[in-house]
């Protein structure tokens, strides 16, 4: 018989967005719980990141927090268009008149990260559930009937089940012996927010409101560019050649310099971050500890390029599934069961990131190639857009890798 006690709160690490859905998602399934989480309460969280949330995720987190997926789409927006130009030249362009569709949800909504996170602390308030700062795991030791925790405030916890949620750098997944496996681009990419233009409303920009991807574009020297809008400003994307140095392309002087050719000179003030990237593309080779106790999710468990926005999004579903498990596995009246939970939730979410960064990859491949068959595929596809439509769209589309969801049965799309 198991000896889980479910009066004894499941402890999530980490107080990003896959944490703190972890616990929405916990509590909505009766499981008292509880953050730990390394930084301090009024820790920086710049830039915006994950911009892009889906409409599977707006659905996972209504579902969890009524009100919660509503709050992020109307505080987000959807674009309208998608452009896409090769070496100057227009060579795919796609006006919808109902964007987000016809759903009770859109297919998506772009806002800050900053944001997202903003609206599920106010949940987490609201529900009572607590986020203890500056309580970073530093040890974890699991054993058939649960988990004991320390934390770096000095603090011990014994919790029937742990979700690592803590991030790249997870404590969490080195205590249980889990390792990152995979490798990283090979080129680094700039991320700019550029903020609206005297408080603007992006309708009212000098610039059309449109996702854009230039190929090429002569304006960043010869660089790849987008220029994605979210609510209150522009990602602007650009993908450094191989013989570049990063810190001196993300300099300030530079990224002025481009703000300027792309955007125009009205903007050049308004850079509000800078970052220089170049993505991994890892899995852990564990999303669980030997005795079935320790579960991980999101960035702890799997890292991947941005494209086809599946970072984030597939964070959430991590949580999502992770919260299940847990709560099954917390009320089981036989060990076998609880065990067999863990399991199926580390199968299923270790296939979902495989085909995540597999998809990411596929397009970091395109992006980075410099094949023969690569360039020419792209050289075809642009000297053939003026006159068939799908070679424009191959071209809009290939850089964001297939858009079909990981082979696993869900209720989402990640």
């Amino acid at each position: 018989m198991s000896s889980t006690d479910i009066d004894q709160p499941v402890l999530v690490a980490g107080a990003g967005p896959t944490g703190m859905t972890a616990a929405l998602a916990l509590h909505a399934r009766g499981i008292p719980t509880a953050i730990l989480e390394a930084d301090s309460e009024d820790r920086d969280r710049a830039g915006s990141r994950a911009i892009y949330v889906h409409g599977s995720t707006l659905k996972t987190l209504e579902r969890n927090y009524p009100g919660l997926g509503k709050d992020l789409v109307d505080e987000g927006l959807v674009w309208p268009t998608r452009r896409t130009v090769w070496r100057g030249k227009d060579v795919f362009e796609r006006t919808y008149d109902n964007p987000g569709g016809s759903g009770e949800f859109p297919h998506f909504t772009s806002l800050p990260q900053v944001t997202t996170e903003k609206y599920m602390h106010e949940a987490l308030d609201d529900l009572g559930i607590d986020i203890h700062w500056d309580a970073g795991v530093e040890s974890v030791e699991s054993t058939p009937d649960g988990v004991h925790v320390e934390t770096a405030d000095g603090r011990e916890w014994e919790t029937p089940y742990l979700i690592g949620a803590d991030g790249g750098g997870s404590a969490v997944r080195k205590e249980i012996g889990s390792e990152f496996e995979g490798d990283q681009s090979e080129n680094s990419f700039i991320i700019v927010d550029v903020e609206t233009l005297d408080g603007n409303t992006i309708e009212e920009e000098p610039i059309p409101f449109e996702r854009l991807f230039h190929y090429d574009a002569p304006e960043a020297g010869g660089r790849n560019v987008m220029l994605v809008p979210f609510s209150g400003g522009w990602r602007l994307d650009i993908q450094c050649l191989g013989d570049d140095d990063p810190e001196e392309i993300a300099s300030d002087e530079q990224m002025r310099e481009f703000v300027r050719e792309i955007m125009g000179e009205e903007y050049v003030d308004n850079i509000q971050w800078t970052s220089t990237y170049k993505f991994l593309q890892v899995i852990a080779d564990s999303f669980v500890d030997e005795h079935r106790r320790v579960l991980l999710a999101g960035e702890a468990a799997h890292l991947l390029a941005p494209f086809g926005a599946r970072g984030m999004n597939s964070c959430v579903a991590d949580a999502d599934e992770a919260a299940s498990a847990v709560a099954v596995a917390a009320r089981a009246r036989q060990d076998a069961v609880a065990r067999n939970e863990v399991e199926l939730y580390a199968a299923r979410r270790e296939r979902a990131a495989e085909y995540n960064v597999d998809a990411a990859g596929q397009a970091l491949d395109y992006l980075q190639g410099d094949t023969p068959v690569t360039v020419l595929r792209k050289e075809v596809a642009a000297s053939l857009a003026d006159h068939f439509e799908s070679a424009g769209e191959y071209l809009d589309d290939a850089p964001y890798g297939p858009h079909d969801a990981p082979p696993i049965a869900a209720t989402g799309n990640y």
